[in-house]
């Protein structure tokens, strides 16, 4: 399409225009093609937005996910010159790793070699130079900032900001659905929704100071779609920069955008269609074109004119840009070899034979999440009876889980997948391997939490009254100065178990979560997939753990983060007693026996859950074990208990506190920091994880990977078929992925793509998400203070090295296959290696090369 012609502004351009009563056939045609290439602009504008899940749910994600087609160099030119953002390693921060040592010449020297023809003629000499500059190139204007060029603009405040500011609480007032007692009608859409928002709003335009405001807002069209072709009409753009136009328009409200897709997300996996983000883009995108028919017509033309100069010449900038990340490539690859080398001399020192050991009395399975790793290192050391397995966090199970008397139902697995079965509570009769689930009980349990949890909405309502305020603690007296003395001084206790919130005392040990009716047949499939999965169809000892994982923390409002980095924030409780309770059915053993798999009569499945904060393991439904079964967990204790005094040790010098502190008194201070209120930093999450190592456990038993590591279990010749490989390179592998780039894209650009200051947030909306302070954009991704410990940054932005231990053709099976693992590979999202023996091999461009870096 041409571009659109520049006229002068006069009066009469800001009214609506009458319709044109006079069209020919060639004009509507001309007209529906123009609306057809808007309507594809803003879809793939729409299309680029990665989604952020909610507070409660919150797991780990690209934020990049949804540009991964595209190679990384060029998804950083894009994003620095559309946004402002970051994806690389500062310069300056590379520049630091080099002047302390952690980036060596040989490291440089190899990420040249890496890149090859990419890097050209680029000399370590001018690589090292480059780190004097920054590095960022400029970003591309959109409307409102060349509008935004009266010599008074110091005196109020700068358009953008505010913009952002007033789009920002719109949404949160339409989003909310938790918070406000107050809830506003939602029928017409967000668009509608803040249209009217604007109407009503007299204070926005004297802060920005446009006065007369109020009365240009009867241009704004009445729907979404008219709002944005009125809007971008108006630009005089070429066709050809629409779509990286409105990219750049969402980018501006990039939190929000993330939150609408997370919406959109969710309407897909139900079979429908989402309309917030177009809305939300409808909206940025009406501002400009509101504030166009504010301005005069002399600081017009100089806007458009500067508008236009700038976006004419978009594509060459981008080139230019991209031209320039090479720089930044090569130091990210140097920066990833130094932690690449030392990994590979670590697994070269490992036969791929496994030892022998004594008879196994206990296997535990624990989470492939890279906390696991110290704990299974420290079992391991703890007693050689003890086998762990390392298993990807949601135990197989496809559920949702809905706690008893409750309708929060609640997915319990990665957020690439939906939920295929549901997990409720039952209520047995009496606790002990007699007991069964009981609908009598179960009904009065279910009774007697509502009447507490109800009591409790009522108690907490008071204080959100507008006249409760300041009275509110003088009301409450003594039981709220209960309170704050939990605040002002942290107790020393356990774990609470919030899902058992409200549930009368006397049925909290018999509550139990079950899967739902399901048959016989469909159970023993369950157990027969999960289990040929976890590599333990045969050789099962007396004592099998399922080990989940959770945190504890107080007053956190990112407390779910720190819970499964995968299954939608959730710990790993309710899968993993699901599934021992399964296992330990007899009608499911007994359809096992009939399909070859044999589990042994003294053989039982126990839940438990490794608190990530404390490193304790607790069990679950233990008074459902045999006598036998029984002995066998408290003989265990003590090896436990070895185990996670160890990594206890092992932690806390990053806590800032001393390991030799007697064993009680340093899990004291572990449980009081779980339970303080003012703690920033109850523990580090995945901070540091750097590699997913799909191998044997003999492949790294008794290598210290330092918790940067998500470890899975896998034996090639037990997957005849690959089916399981292929299971783990497009599932464990991506959420790993995700898992990586959440924490590389929050240190790099922690303004943009981090959630801030702990200290300042406030959450929006319930569970929505954070503001830092009382408006701005919804922040995403992870707060400072899970990154950097005050003095230094405590991750360390590296790609995800992958190394499997796998027949070469199977892999190349795997990544000719699937689409989004090619792209993952083919555009520098991952690294990919072959653990051989007894050398390594990196995948690139579809050939396998020497990986060199082990006798380095």
């Amino acid at each position: 399409m041409d571009t659109l012609q520049l006229t002068e502004p006069t009066q009469t351009t800001r009214q609506k225009p009458a319709p044109d009563t006079r069209r020919t056939p060639d004009s509507v045609h001309g007209e529906q093609a123009i609306n057809a290439q808007i309507e594809a602009a803003c879809a793939q504008a729409c299309s680029t937005i990665a989604p952020a899940w909610p507070l409660d749910r919150a797991i780990a994600v690209n934020p990049h996910w949804s540009r991964i087609g595209i190679p990384l160099r060029r998804v950083a030119a894009r994003m620095a010159v559309l946004g402002g953002i970051r994806v690389f390693p500062s310069r300056e921060a590379q520049r630091q790793a080099w002047d302390e040592g952690r980036i060596t010449r040989a490291d440089l020297d190899a990420a040249l070699a890496t890149l090859g023809e990419v890097a050209g003629s680029l000399t370590a000499e001018q690589c090292i130079d480059a780190l004097q500059r920054n590095g960022l190139p400029a970003r591309l204007p959109l409307l409102i900032d060349t509008l935004d060029n009266d010599p008074a603009r110091h005196t109020r405040l700068s358009w953008r900001p505010a913009i952002t500011h007033q789009v920002s609480q719109t949404c949160a007032a339409y989003f909310d659905a938790h918070q406000a007692d107050w809830q506003p009608s939602r029928d017409q859409g967000l668009y509608a929704f803040w249209r009217d928002t604007l109407q009503h709003d007299h204070g926005i335009g004297l802060l920005m100071g446009l006065p007369d405001l109020g009365q240009r807002l009867d241009v704004l069209p009445a729907t979404r779609l008219d709002a944005e072709r009125w809007a971008l009409r108006q630009l005089g753009l070429p066709e050809s920069v629409w779509a990286d136009y409105l990219e750049a328009v969402l980018l501006t409200v990039n939190g929000w955008a993330s939150w609408c897709a997370y919406q959109g997300w969710q309407a897909r996996q139900e079979g429908r269609e989402d309309p917030n983000l177009r809305d939300l883009l409808a909206i940025r995108l009406a501002w400009g074109a509101v504030l166009l028919d504010c301005k005069d017509d002399a600081s017009t033309r100089l806007a458009f004119a500067a508008l236009q100069a700038s976006w004419h010449r978009a594509a060459a900038q981008l080139d230019e840009a991209e031209a320039g990340f090479v720089v930044d490539e090569i130091w990210q690859l140097a920066l990833e070899a130094g932690y690449q080398r030392q990994l590979a001399k670590k697994l070269a020192t490992v036969t791929s034979t496994a030892p022998t050991q004594p008879a196994i009395e206990v296997q535990a399975a624990f989470c492939i999440d890279v906390r696991s790793e110290p704990m299974r290192r420290a079992l391991e050391a703890a007693s050689p009876a003890v086998q762990t397995i390392g298993f990807a966090g949601f135990f197989g199970l496809p559920v949702a889980y809905t706690p008893l008397a409750s309708s929060a139902r609640r997915p319990q697995l990665p957020g690439l997948l939906a939920p295929a079965m549901e997990v409720t509570d039952r209520v047995y009769s009496a606790p002990g391997e007699a007991g069964c689930p009981d609908d009598a009980a179960e009904a009065a349990a279910a009774r007697g939490r509502r009447e507490r949890l109800g009591l409790t909405a009522q108690w907490q309502a008071v204080s959100r009254w507008p006249g409760a305020a300041f009275s509110f603690v003088e009301a409450a007296g003594i039981a709220y100065l209960g309170k704050l003395g939990h605040w002002l001084r942290p107790s020393a206790r356990a774990r609470q178990r919030d899902d058992l919130s409200g549930l009368p005392h006397r049925y909290r040990a018999v509550c139990r979560p079950l899967l739902n009716t399901l048959d016989v047949d469909t159970k023993v499939s369950l157990a027969a997939r999960v289990l040929h999965a976890m590599g333990l169809e045969h050789h099962l000892a007396p004592l099998v753990l399922l080990v989940g994982h959770g945190s504890q923390s107080a007053n956190n409002a990112h407390a779910a983060a720190l819970d499964c980095g995968a299954c939608c924030g959730q710990t790993g409780e309710v899968n993993a007693r699901s599934l021992a309770l399964l296992l330990n059915e007899k009608s499911v053993r007994a359809g096992l026996l009939a399909r070859g798999i044999a589990i042994p009569a003294e053989t039982r499945f126990v839940a438990s859950l490794h608190n990530t904060t404390t490193d304790e393991i607790e069990g679950f439904d233990l008074d459902l074990l045999p006598s036998e079964a029984r002995a066998r967990w408290e003989g265990l204790q003590t090896t436990l208990s070895e185990a996670s005094d160890k990594v206890r040790r092992e932690r806390a010098p990053s806590l800032g506190l001393d390991p030799a502190t007697p064993r009680d008194a340093l899990l004291t201070q572990l449980r009081r920091r779980a339970n303080d209120g003012a703690q920033t930093r109850p523990e580090w999450g995945l901070a540091g994880n750097a590699a997913f190592i799909i191998a044997p456990r003999a492949r790294t038993r008794g290598l210290t990977l330092a918790g940067r590591s998500f470890l899975h279990d896998y034996d090639a010749t037990q997957d005849i078929d690959g089916s399981v490989l292929e299971l783990l390179m497009t599932a464990p592998m991506l959420v790993t992925h995700w898992i990586n780039w959440q924490y590389h894209a929050s240190t790099c650009d922690p303004e943009h793509l981090g959630s801030g200051n702990k200290v300042l947030h406030n959450v929006v909306g319930g569970t929505i998400g954070v503001f830092e302070g009382n408006g701005g954009d919804l922040r995403i991704g992870l707060s400072r203070q899970s990154l950097h410990d005050g003095e230094r940054w405590v991750h360390e932005p590296l790609r995800l090295t992958v190394v499997i231990d796998a027949p070469r053709a199977e892999i190349e099976r795997v990544i000719a296959k699937h689409a989004v693992v090619r792209q993952l590979l083919d555009n520098g999202w991952l690294h990919l290696w072959h653990l051989g023996s007894p050398t390594l091999h990196r995948y690139a461009q579809g050939q396998w090369q020497a990986l060199g870096l082990e006798a380095a």
